[in-house]
C-alpha cells in the first residue's frame, strides 16, 4: 500500500478570489497583518501497489485528468 498526498495551487496570477474572501474575514475575525492568502486543495490517497513510480505514473495522470485545472493549477505529488 502506498500513500500519497496530492496538494494543488493556484497558478501565480490566477485570481483568487476565495482566497480574497478568506484574507477579508480574517481581518474581520481581528487577526491582523495577513495578507495574500492563496487557497488550495489537498487529496490524500492510497494507492494499492508495491511499484512507488506506477503510482507516481498514475498519481501524475489523474492529477491531469481530474484532480487539477492545469490551465490555472499547479500541482505537486509527495509519496510516503
Amino acid at each position: 500500500m502506498i500513500k500519497a498526498r496530492v496538494t494543488v495551487t493556484l497558478k501565480n496570477g490566477v485570481l483568487d478570489p476565495q482566497g480574497k474572501a478568506i484574507e477579508g474575514a480574517l481581518g474581520s475575525l481581528g487577526f491582523e497583518g495577513v495578507g495574500q492568502v492563496r487557497q488550495g486543495k489537498v487529496f490524500d490517497l492510497e494507492i494499492d501497489s508495491s511499484d512507488k513510480a506506477r503510482a507516481e505514473a498514475d498519481l501524475k495522470d489523474m492529477c491531469e485528468k481530474l484532480l487539477a485545472n492545469t490551465v490555472i493549477e499547479n500541482y505537486t505529488i509527495s509519496i510516503a
